[in-house]
C-alpha cells in the first residue's frame, strides 16, 4: 500500500525528508527506493537530492523488506549482574539494543546472542530477552532475560513500576529548584516524526522526577528517576523545561559549547537499576559506573570554573 505525504514546508532534500516522517525506515532503504522510482514527487519520479518547495505530495510505495532474524556476532561485553533469570549489561552509547531500520549487525542482541546462545523468545525472533530499552546514545544498564518465566515476571514489575530507574544527566542552563517533578503527557511530534513532543494536549502519560547532583556555571548535573517509560522520555521532558541534555541537538541542545570539545553524544546514562529477581525473589540492585566519555567530558567542565 503506498503512503501519502503532504509537504508543509521547504525541505532541502527529499531523502532526509522521508527520513523524518517515515522513521520505520532508515535513510539508506528510502533512498533505494528513490532509485528504484518507488517515490513520486506529483506524480513524477526524483532523485534522492531533489529539494522541496513546500505543497507537493509525495507518495512512496514500499519495497519488500527481507525478513530479518538476530543473529550471534562476536561483540565485547560488559556484564555487571546475572543469575539464573537475569543478565544486567552495561551498554555503552553507539550500540543499538536490537535489530530494525536497516541495522542488522552490531548490536547488543547480536551480542548477547553470541555470549548466552538462548534467551527468552517472548520479544520474538528480532528481540530476545529485551525486557527494555535504552536509546541508541544513552549508556548505561540495561537488563535482559534469560528465559521466558523470566521474561513475563520483569515485563510485570516494569508494569506494575516495580523496577527502579535511575540516570544522570547533564543539562544546560541553572536549574531553578533542587528537586522536581514533570508531568506531561508524550506523542509523536506531528512536524518532525523523529522526535517526540510534550507540548500537546494528548498523548500517553508520562512522570519524570528529578534532584540536582551538582551545579556547574551554566550547566546542572541532575539525578533523573522516570516514572513511566515513554520513548525519548527524559531528554524531551528535561528540553520543554527549557534544561535540554547537553550533547542533544534533536532536543534543542547548542552544537557547541564554548571552552570545550563538541560533545560526541549526549550526556544521558543509566546509572542504576533495582528490580526483584525472578530467581531468587530477591530484591536487586545493579549500578554502572559513568561512561568514560561523559566523566572526562564532565572533568573538563569542572575545569573551567
Amino acid at each position: 500500500m503506498a503512503i501519502r505525504l503532504e509537504v508543509e514546508q521547504a525541505a532541502d532534500r527529499l531523502d532526509r525528508f522521508l527520513h523524518e516522517r517515515l522513521p520505520d525506515y532508515s535513510r539508506a532503504r528510502l533512498q533505494a527506493w528513490i532509485r528504484e522510482g518507488r517515490v513520486r514527487i506529483d506524480g513524477r519520479t526524483a532523485k534522492p537530492s531533489t529539494p522541496l518547495k513546500g505543497g507537493e505530495v509525495i507518495e512512496v510505495e514500499p519495497g519488500e523488506l527481507p525478513e530479518l532474524k538476530a543473529e550471534p556476532e562476536e561483540l565485547p561485553l560488559e556484564i555487571l549482574y546475572e543469575d539464573d533469570a537475569v543478565i544486567a549489561v552495561n551498554k555503552p552509547a553507539g550500540m543499538v539494543v536490537h535489530a530494525g531500520a536497516g541495522i542488522t549487525k552490531g548490536t547488543l542482541v547480536n551480542a548477547l546472542l553470541h555470549h548466552f546462545g538462548r534467551l527468552s523468545s517472548v520479544g520474538g525472533e528480532l528481540r530476545p530477552g529485551i525486557v527494555h530499552r535504552l536509546d541508541r546514545f544513552t549508556s548505561g544498564v540495561i537488563l535482559v532475560a534469560r528465559h521466558d518465566k523470566a521474561h513475563r515476571a520483569l515485563a510485570a514489575q516494569f508494569a506494575g513500576r516495580e523496577v527502579e530507574k535511575v540516570y544522570l544527566a547533564l543539562v544546560h542552563g541553572n536549574v531553578e529548584k533542587e528537586s522536581g517533578r514533570i508531568e506531561r503527557a508524550i506523542a509523536r511530534d506531528p512536524k518532525r516524526r523523529i522526535r517526540m513532543t510534550a507540548r500537546l494536549r494528548h498523548g500517553r502519560p508520562a512522570v519524570t522526577e528529578y534532584r540536582v547532583e551538582q551545579r556547574f556555571g551554566g550547566f546542572t548535573l541532575l539525578e533523573v528517576r522516570p516514572g513511566t517509560g515513554r520513548t525519548h522520555q527524559i531528554r524531551v521532558h528535561l528540553a520543554t523545561i527549557g534544561h535540554p541534555i547537553v550533547g542533544d541537538r534533536l532536543y534543542g541542545a547548542p552544537a557547541k559549547v564554548p571552552g570545550l570539545p563538541p560533545p560526541e553524544r549526549y550526556f544521558l546514562h543509566a546509572s542504576r537499576i533495582a528490580f526483584r529477581s525472578p530467581a531468587t525473589g530477591e530484591r536487586v540492585a545493579v549500578e554502572a559506573p559513568l561512561a568514560p566519555e561523559l566523566r572526562q567530558w564532565l572533568e573538563k567542565l569542572a575545569g573551567l570554573q
